[in-house]
């Protein structure tokens, strides 16, 4: 059972200008005193094809963290786009947010930003050297992808019976770094098909990402493959804010609801703080 459970993501400025910073409120919950700060990170992937065009675009130290529902503001710079290859600046990419404990990330939230310029002249005929000042930018807040892992806390109890030893001899593997952004053209491909059929819905159909939760059978195939668990999550439609309603996976997790910030309260009276960023 994690230690630490994200319970929400809200995008501040959505959409915004390309070069506008990213601003987010996270929500998330703390069962038990922690030793050490939790550490975020914002990564923009700018090309589907090589990480050498990844860009951590921030990262944050919040401690000491109390035990409750705690939330802060996590604001990161726009990327750098002399970093970003001119071919791959327009079109679906992939923001990551992710959070680590003494090194060892145990849950990355990623989602799906569509950067167009402004100007239908311009998106039906651009330019061949982008003109950034009129690049938008749009994160899918709705659709994020959640993905979990099971790590070890403070104590050696806490650690999964799965937790991996460390493996020097991996360095010596082959690279793989021909099949890099397999999973991100995969994503690309399944959002585009998405955005198409979301202009016409049927009447009554209830639109869902790809990877939606799979019967409990086959779930119970899954955490016996893999540590690591994927969901789809979809925002509460009678909902005016962008929560993330989340599952949490996993042998003795439980569900966790992400409601408004009012149901948060009512829940933890006590409970809910404003942790310091550093």
């Amino acid at each position: 059972m994690s230690v630490v459970s994200l319970l929400g993501v809200k995008i501040l400025n959505n959409p915004a200008a390309f070069t506008d910073s990213y601003r987010f409120e996270i929500t998330f919950e703390c069962l038990e005193q922690l030793q050490k700060d939790l550490e975020w990170k914002l990564t923009y992937v700018g090309s589907a094809t090589s990480s050498e065009y990844d860009q951590e675009l921030d990262s944050l130290l919040v401690g000491p963290i109390p035990v409750g529902v705690n939330k802060f503001i996590f604001e990161a710079d726009a990327p750098d786009v002399n970093r970003i290859p001119s071919s791959e600046m327009l079109g679906v990419t992939v923001i990551l947010l992710t959070c680590s404990y003494d090194s060892r990330e145990f849950v990355r939230v990623g989602y799906y930003v569509n950067n167009e310029y402004d100007n239908e002249e311009l998106a039906t005929d651009p330019p061949s050297k982008p003109i950034i000042e009129r690049i938008r930018r749009n994160v899918l807040a709705e659709k994020p992808r959640v993905t979990r892992f099971a790590i070890k806390w403070d104590t050696e109890d806490s650690a999964p019976a799965e937790y991996p030893p460390d493996q020097p001899e991996a360095d010596g593997q082959a690279d793989d770094s021909g099949t890099y952004g397999a999973e991100e053209r995969e994503l690309e491909e399944a959002l585009l098909k998405e955005l198409q059929e979301s202009d016409k819905p049927a009447e009554g159909e209830d639109h869902e990402m790809e990877g939606a939760d799979a019967p409990a059978g086959k779930e119970d195939e899954e955490e016996e493959a893999s540590d690591a668990e994927s969901e789809d999550l979809e925002a509460e439609s009678d909902d005016d804010e962008d929560d993330l309603d989340e599952e949490e996976g996993g042998e003795g997790d439980e569900d966790v609801e992400m409601g408004d910030d009012s149901e948060q309260k009512a829940a933890h009276p006590a409970h809910q703080t404003e942790v310091m960023a550093h």
